[in-house]
């Protein structure tokens, strides 16, 4: 690992377990443990992405928790394989041509899901080892592809308490999102141009969980207000301590 502080307070530190390149987030001389929040991002995005950053800083300088964000394979620094290049290719032309990108997109999800999830369960055994962080109790904030991968995670993985989720519809999830149980707090665009009000209403009633909240805004995909972070903060405060 390679550390770097920032002038927030927020110590980075870039990591490389086996293939998964990532960065860890904590408060600057951060010691003892911690509750431990992962970071999924958006498709074509990476671990370092401006939104991603911008959470992981207000998480850890907040609220005191320890932030991992990791590339997701095909992503960032990781290669790029052959089928993932032949099936992103396909769905630019398929949008391009006018097809809705719902099916499309839950697809290339589905495609990545397998490998992510095994990458996020190696990362959060990995980071607990270290004196900083600790088995503390764990929570999921991911959006989009990140909401995509995230379902999966969460119903595979009962170290998760809490997942912030959204922007996403129920294609190719609605199964696996009713076996999902922790609280959740969904995040909505009501004019969002890639996925459908509809759809996504779909995917957050499918979600098993009793603790659940909705939170929709206008705008956009890619316009979720700033004051949602504020409520995230809250969020995981109030579940992971």
């Amino acid at each position: 690992m390679t550390s770097q502080p920032s002038a927030d307070g927020v110590t980075e530190q870039s990591f490389t377990l086996g293939e998964i390149p990532g960065v860890l987030f904590t408060p600057r001389d951060a010691t003892g443990p911690r509750p431990l929040i992962l970071m999924g991002h958006g498709g074509g995005q990476h671990k370092r992405a401006p939104g991603i950053l911008a959470g992981a800083h207000r998480f850890a300088a907040e609220g005191g928790f320890a932030v991992a964000a990791i590339d997701a394979p095909n992503h960032g620094d990781r290669p790029k394989d052959e089928q993932f290049i032949q099936f992103a290719g396909d769905m630019r032309a398929r949008m391009a041509a006018g097809e809705h990108p719902a099916e499309l997109v839950a697809a290339m999800h589905d495609l990545l899901a397998g490998q992510t999830v095994d990458d996020w369960q190696a990362v959060v055994t990995a980071v607990q080892e270290l004196d900083h962080v600790g088995e503390g109790p764990v929570g999921y904030w991911g959006v989009s592809m990140g909401c995509g991968v995230g379902v999966p995670l969460l119903a595979a993985d009962s170290r998760i308490r809490a997942a912030v989720l959204g922007l996403l519809g129920v294609h190719g999830l609605a199964g696996t999102a009713a076996r999902v149980t922790v609280p959740v707090r969904f995040l909505l665009q009501w004019d969002d141009t890639r996925v459908s009000r509809d759809q996504a209403l779909a995917l957050f009633d499918a979600l098993g969980s009793k603790d659940k909240t909705l939170h929709a805004n206008p705008g956009d995909h890619g316009g979720i207000p700033p004051h949602e972070t504020d409520d995230a903060l809250r969020f995981f405060a109030r579940h992971l301590g």
